[in-house]
Formats: C-alpha cells, structure tokens, sequence
C-alpha cells in the first residue's frame, strides 16, 4: 500500500471535522480578536490620554496575565473580568463594551468616567456584578438593562444620573444589591423591585424622587437595608416596614407619615392613600401619590359647611404666627444694637444658650449660628445634649480663643502653612508657653450641620489618649471667620509618604529594625482605636493612609485625623473616600454594604504594611505575589541592600496578605495582630 493511498483517508477524515466543527482547526480565533478590538476601543475611550492603561496593547494576549492589567480570563480563553477600580480613568465608557458578551463582572468604579451608559452594555447578557458607581456618567439608565438576566449586583451610586429608575429592573430576579444613591434621579419608586425575590439591599437615597412608598417593598422577602432618605416622598409609610429596624432609612422626607415610625407625623384620616396601580383610578401608579378629581363616589366627603371654619381658623393661625415673628424679630434686633454697643466693653457674662439658639439655622453649619466676637464656644455652663451632659467642664481644658490662634499662626501666615486639602488647611503655630502644634482650620461649610452631632464629635476627639495617636490640645470656632480650628502637638518628621518611592542616594531609607517597629507603633494606634474603653466609644478611623501616618523625631509612629469624620459632612467624607480608593486603600466590600467597619480599617492597614515592606506607593499585582511565595528580592525595599531579617520579613507579610484578603472575615482583628507582632525581636 502506498504512502499517499494512507494519507487519503487521513485528509478526508479531516476535511469532515473542519466542516462539523471548524473551531477545531482555527480555535476561538475568530472571538479572541473581536474581544481584543473590543478591549482597545474601550482604552481609546476610557484613557484617551493613555496614562492608566499602558499595558493594553494590540500586540498583547488579554489571557496571558502579564499584559492587560485589570482583565482576567475563563478556562476557555474568554474575557470575563475586568477591575479597574481606582485607576484614574477620566474618559467614557465605549459601546464596544457590549462585544464582550462572556463577561461575568465589570468593575469601573472610583474612577472620573462621564458620558451616557452605552445601551450596548446590556448585550452582556451573563454579567452578575456590575460597578460604575463613584464616577461622573450621566444621563438616563438604560431600560435595556433589562435583558441583563444574570445580574446580581447594579451599583450605580455616586454619579449624576437623570430621569426615572426603569419599572423594567423588576424583571431581573437574581438581583440581590441595587445601589442608586446620589443621583439626580426623578419620578416614583417603581412597584415592581417589591418583586425582586432575593433583593437584600435597595439604597435610593439623595435624590429627587416623589410619590409614595410603594406596599410591595414592605413585602420584598429577602430585603433588609432600604434607605430613602433625602428625597421628596410622602404619603403613608406601609406599616410592614416596621421589621427592618435600623435598617429602614427614610430621614429627609417632608411629607412621609405613618404610625410607630420615629420623627414622622402621624398621617390624617383625610390623606387616603390612592388606589394601586390597575384599580378603576385611571391607572395611576401608587407612587405617584396624586390626588383624584372628584368622581362620583370617589369624590372626597368635605362639605362646605366643613370647609368655612377650617379657613377661619387657618386664617387666624397666620395673622397670629405673622405677629409673633414680627415681634421676635423686632426683639433681636434691639438685643444685637445693645451687644455692638457693649462690644468695648469687658463683660464676664457670655451670651445664653436661648440666645445663640435663636438665631440657629439648621439647614447650615453650628458655626454659622453661635456668634461670639471671640470664637466659637457653643457649651454654655451645664449644657445637655442629646444624652450628653455637663460637657462644658470637659471641655474646659481644650478650649483656645481665637487671638490664641491667630497669634500663634502669625495671622494664619502663608509662610506657616503645612498643607491643604478640598476642606481644610493645616498650619504650623507657635503658643504662649513656647510649645509648636499644628492648627487644622476647617470651613464651616465643611462641618455637620446637625449641632448635637457636631458637638458629640468634638467629645469623641477630646476622649482620645494614646502614645500612637497624634494629642489633640484643643479646639476654637468662630463663625466670623466661618471656620472652626483644631490645634495638634506638632510632629516634626512628616508622614510616611516622604520615606516611600525614595530613589538611591536622594532621599532618607527607613532601617528594618525602624520600620518594624512603626508598623507595630501604627497597630498599637488602630487597636486603641477599635477597642472600647471607658468614657471612649469604639471607633473606625475610615482613613488610613501613609499620608495620615506622621513620624516623630524618634521615629515613633502617630495616627493623623483620628475621629475627624465625626465632625465633617458626609459629602466631605466621601470625597476623602474616593481618594482613599484611587491609592488602593479601600476594602472592597465597601462597595457593597455601604459602611464602614473594623475590618475596613484592617484591610488599609494591610496595604499599608504592604507598603511598608516594599518601600513603594503603588502595591501592584507582582508585589502580592511576591510576598505570598517569600521571593523577598523582589518585593522588599532595594534600597535596604539585603539588611532585613527573613523571618520577620515573612511574618509581616503574612500578615500584611491576610489582612488584605478580599473576605472580611477573613482578616485578623488589630488585637490579634499586636499578639503576633509581639513576637518580633526588632519590635523595641
């Protein structure tokens, strides 16, 4: 038999393979291109300037894991990951999006994209987590997110999106998380996410919605977070909300009523709730919380032998509350021309507390409303405050006036100034006893505006005590200047941020033995923080960050800011957040739950411990997986040339990696962590 006759048989065996199933020659060649152009139309649009994706290249291999930072890969080489939270991404998101139809999880958020969310996103059909929240898209949401069958959790929040929430997101029954907070979103509540059966979590707060709570909500099987608050909704609250407790969030809701719910009214008998969605009410939705026009039976019951005396007595009440306001405001004017006549004069009485609160607004800061020629001091003898007494002789010792500030910052002198944030600036000052500090003035726009929580935060930072915390000595507000100032023991070393990314020979190198001992210096801090002692609640710092570790001249680690965010409006906050986030610092769950906790904290510390190792600001991917397999060479500090302990080395970065572990509770609490630390022979 010839050699040829044995090949014919072979060709035409393959030829019928090739035409059952041509992807047994040529792959997924075909599909693998599609999504590398579909990847780097995404990079053109999402990094125009290409400063953030560097690695994605039309030569490279999205599956290989060394090109393509950010995408990950199934078992059959299919693009079904992408994270690139925090990246500083400033462009759009692509319509190409949708030619990545085997995605599984798509993570953009913490990043500044703008534009419309493409509808061509909805052809990701398998998608279970979706995250594009803490960005700056616009627009509406596409209803046909619809067709989105998989989805499990839609984070959106944090954006500035318009128009209504689509009725079609009741169709997605895998959904367990929505998150839409912080929008511009309008309309009614739609009736149809009462029907989400494993829904856990709906946040629909700051926004401009109207209409009623809808009763299918109260009846959601599975959900246990509903805020809603800061919105413009009224109506009855259905009663069956009662069992979610703490976590039914509807503040900020003017015509909310309903019986046994905390600062709500109790609704009058006239407010009949409309009819539901499909009742013979001309198909208006429950949401919509309109009132009908009278229609024969239907036509509310209030006779015009009713309706005389209500408007007398209507009436009556406005002439009265008119005169009232005239003579109140009459009497402050004659109290203020008598206080600037007496301006000259020393007096050792202070304004009463009727006084300062008669002039409260309480839309705007605590500051704006105390006026004192001097600065703020808002803690009249035996004040009480919400639970909070006698805080004025607690106070007494961290009490500075405005002169001492201004003294001891030479009249907040350029020359002085330490740093400046969105907020707040920081300035180097000297006091009469010869002592330097450090004055943090914060706007008063920039503060809570809810006087008792404003005044519980300063009782917090006051209550503060440990060697790994930087003192707070005191604090002065004046709403002349429309600040408040917190004045800080000085540290004389800077942060820990000058002593990372430092080159050879142009900058200081921390020792091993300097930099075990601030990392347990930094614990010490974070666990004093987490536990509870007397007259000290337990507390999250929510912040940490080289940038808020400052160093003293003995090398002694001190925790920066601690407690601040109790003093500071939550939109401060979270622009200090997103910060946070873009450097890495942000534990994922964050994006989830929406809170902050313990393990929060712990997972930044890891970050920072990570850093510490590596003497780097950026913690990549190669860095982690260093530290996991020991290969000390490549992710300790170079410029310690070899001068470290391998043990100690490898003790720390597991500990750095467990408390970097993606589940929360997975991570070691601070405790336990100075337990293990303990064990360092370096850790003096």
């Amino acid at each position: 038999m010839s050699f040829s006759s044995l090949l014919l048989p072979l060709f035409f065996t393959l030829m019928i393979l090739f035409l059952l199933n041509p992807t047994m020659v040529y792959g997924n060649n075909e599909e693998e291109e599609e999504e590398l152009l579909a990847l780097m139309d995404m990079k053109d649009s999402m990094d125009p300037y290409g400063h953030y994706l560097t690695s994605w290249t039309i030569n490279g291999n999205p599956c290989d894991g060394a090109s393509f930072e950010g995408v990950a890969c199934n078992e059959k080489g299919q693009v079904a990951n992408i994270s690139l939270q925090g990246k500083g991404l400033s462009g759009k998101l692509s319509p190409a999006i949708g030619g990545l139809k085997h995605l599984t999880g798509l993570y953009l958020h913490y990043n500044s994209l703008y534009g419309e969310i493409p509808r061509e996103i909805a052809n990701l059909t398998q998608l279970s987590d979706l995250y594009l929240n803490v960005n700056h898209l616009s627009g509406k949401i596409p209803t046909e997110i619809a067709n989105m069958n998989n989805l499990q959790v839609l984070q959106l929040c944090y954006n500035q999106l318009t128009g209504s929430i689509p009725t079609q997101l009741g169709s997605l029954k895998k959904l367990s998380v929505v998150a839409l907070q912080s929008n511009q979103l309008t309309g009614a509540i739609p009736a149809s996410l009462g029907d989400l059966p494993i829904l856990m979590r709906l946040d629909l707060s700051s926004n401009k919605l109207f209409g009623s709570i809808p009763t299918s909500l109260a009846d959601a099987p599975s959900l246990k977070v509903l805020d809603l608050h800061n919105n413009t909704l009224s109506g009855n609250v259905p009663p069956a909300l009662k069992r979610l407790d703490h976590g039914f969030l509807y503040e900020d809701n003017l015509g909310l009523c309903g019986l046994d719910f905390p600062s709500l009214k109790a609704c009058l008998s006239l407010n009949r709730r409309p009819e539901p969605y499909g009742a013979a009410t001309r198909d208006i939705p429950e949401t919509a919380n309109v009132k009908l026009p009278c229609n024969g039976s239907q036509c509310l019951n209030s006779p015009k032998s009713k309706q005389v005396p209500s408007i007398t007595i209507g009436i009556v009440v406005i002439v009265i509350a008119v005169s009232a306001i005239g003579l109140f405001a009459f009497t402050l004017f004659r109290r203020r021309k008598q206080k600037l006549g007496n301006s000259f004069h020393v007096s050792d009485g202070r304004p009463s507390i009727d006084e300062s609160r008669s002039i409260y607004r309480k839309s705007g800061s605590p500051l704006a409303s105390l006026e004192y020629s001097t600065g703020w001091d808002p803690l009249a003898d035996s004040r009480s405050f919400n639970g909070v007494e006698n805080e004025d002789y607690k106070f007494q010792s961290f009490r500075f006036n405005l002169e001492e500030i201004e003294s001891a910052t030479q009249y907040f002198s350029e020359m002085n100034l330490l740093g400046k944030s969105s907020f707040s600036a920081t300035y180097k000052g000297v006091l009469r006893d010869g002592s330097v500090v450090a004055v943090k003035s914060i706007s008063k726009t920039s503060c809570k505006s809810d006087e008792g929580e404003f005044l519980k935060g300063l009782s917090i930072l006051t209550s503060l005590r440990n060697d790994n915390l930087v003192k707070l000595r005191g604090f002065c507000c004046s709403s002349g200047r429309g600040e408040c100032f917190l004045v800080y023991d000085f540290v004389s070393n800077g942060n820990l941020s000058r002593f990372l990314d430092v080159k050879e020979g142009d900058g200081e190198v921390l020792e091993w033995s300097t930099r075990v001992s601030i990392v347990k210096g930094i614990v010490k801090g974070v666990a004093y923080l987490h536990a509870h002692k007397v007259k000290k609640p337990v507390l999250v710092h929510q912040n940490i960050s080289a940038e808020k570790v400052l160093v003293d001249h003995r090398y002694n680690p001190m925790l920066a800011d601690s407690g601040l965010h109790k003093l500071l409006t939550n939109d401060i906050v979270f622009s200090e957040l997103k910060a946070s986030a873009a450097k890495g610092y942000l534990a994922p769950e964050y994006a989830t739950t929406g809170r902050f906790t313990q393990t929060s904290d712990v997972y930044a510390f890891g970050v920072l411990l990570l850093q510490i190792l590596s003497g780097k600001q950026q913690i990549s991917n190669s860095i982690r997986l260093a530290a996991e397999a020991s290969r000390f060479q490549e992710f300790i500090d170079p410029n310690l040339h070899g001068r470290f302990f391998e043990y100690e080395a490898t003790k720390l970065a597991k500990i750095a990696l467990l408390c970097c572990s993606e589940s929360p509770f997975e991570r070691p609490s601070m405790e336990a962590i100075v337990q293990e630390l303990g064990n360092c022979s370096s850790c003096i």
